[in-house]
């Protein structure tokens, strides 16, 4: 991606063409709509991942990867929150279910497909170790603490915490997560910085001008909206496809995630194979402590104003797959090195993810 004086008028068109497809799917419930409704999606997310990378060459590192992680978390954060209030206390384990299917795609999908797509073109790529050490500590924290360990509080019986715990444990989320901002972004921020590749035309290019800059931002978030909303109006057939071919339903969240997470996803893999995998690691690891960092208290303020019961704590087999994808991510990410071989594994546990869910 280079930077121009003018953004491209695709870029500017599209966000507006999402927007207006998306509010005809209120008038139409035609099956066919919904291929309209997936064009739309992914040119949503193709031009989220260019205004992305706009707004992060004319702000710099971390702060650009830093943006797009916390601008989808918080549209995320909002979608969460409209299916909890609409649909009540049904939705107890939505956040649960959301978070740990994002973790799993980021630690597994994102990271395993940027691992192998990188070392495939460059053989082997390196990264700050001290950054990565510090975004994986925090991640291992937050998720134990608030998918593990409500399985094993004796206070409430149950995968739940108690109203005095579950308060105590949004403080500490976002205790841990305005931390690590502060690490990443202004005591440690070296860190995160990744290393200039030589003939690096895309680091090296003119920053665009402020103009540019701001409207690539505007359109970033226009093109967010559009792709969390567009992928909740594909829920119902996506649940009609999953059901009628006998799959279980938490397929469903699956799919709406990786969508959810596709403009991360993109801009990660490309920076990957553009041997920046410093900027790969920024995005998959900050988008996971986002999720929790942010999602979590978010939801525990609605579970205690409403006084419904908040559905934390994740089953054995889901924990037996947290740990590993923990522990196979700290080793992958513990030399300052990668190469094929982190890739596939990470791969093969993300195929292995999917398939125990389509076969419990």
């Amino acid at each position: 991606m280079t930077t121009s004086a003018k953004l491209p008028p695709w870029s500017i068109i599209t966000p507006f063409v999402a927007w207006i497809i998306l509010a005809g799917s209120l008038l139409t419930s035609a099956s066919l709509y919904a291929v309209l409704l997936t064009l739309a999606l992914f040119g949503g997310v193709l031009t989220a991942v260019y205004h992305a990378e706009v707004v992060a060459h004319k702000i710099g590192e971390p702060f650009g990867t830093l943006l797009l992680a916390l601008a989808v978390t918080l549209i995320e954060v909002a979608l969460i929150v409209s299916l909890m209030l609409a649909g009540g206390e049904a939705t107890s384990g939505l956040a649960r279910d959301t978070v740990f299917a994002a973790i799993m795609i980021i630690l597994n999908g994102i990271i395993g497909l940027c691992l192998l797509a990188g070392a495939s073109l460059h053989k082997e790529q390196s990264f700050s170790l001290r950054g990565a050490s510090t975004s994986l500590a925090t991640l291992a924290a937050l998720a134990i603490l608030t998918l593990v360990l409500p399985n094993y509080t004796s206070t409430v019986s149950g995968p739940y915490y108690s109203p005095s715990q579950l308060s105590f444990i949004a403080i500490i989320s976002l205790v841990l997560y305005g931390t690590f901002v502060l690490v990443q972004t202004v005591r440690h921020r070296d860190y995160f910085l990744p290393a200039v590749a030589p003939g690096d035309e895309e680091v090296h290019a003119e920053p665009p001008g402020n103009a540019v800059a701001w409207s690539s931002a505007g359109l970033l978030l226009l093109c967010l909206g559009a792709v969390v909303l567009l992928a909740k109006a594909l829920a119902p057939t996506l649940e009609h496809a999953v059901a009628a071919a006998g799959a279980p339903k938490a397929l469903v969240g699956i799919i709406i995630a990786i969508v959810v997470l596709l403009p991360e996803g993109v801009a990660a893999f490309r920076a990957a194979r553009a041997n920046r995998l410093q900027t790969s690691i920024n995005l998959a690891l900050g988008s996971a402590l986002a999720s929790i960092g942010l999602t979590i208290p978010v939801v525990a303020v609605i579970s205690l104003v409403t006084g419904w019961s908040l559905t934390l704590g994740i089953d054995a087999k889901a924990t037996v797959l947290l740990l590993l994808s923990l522990f196979i991510t700290s080793l992958s990410l513990g030399t300052g090195r990668t190469t094929i071989m982190q890739g596939t594994i990470h791969c093969v546990i993300f195929a292995v993810y999917l398939f125990t869910t389509v076969v419990p």
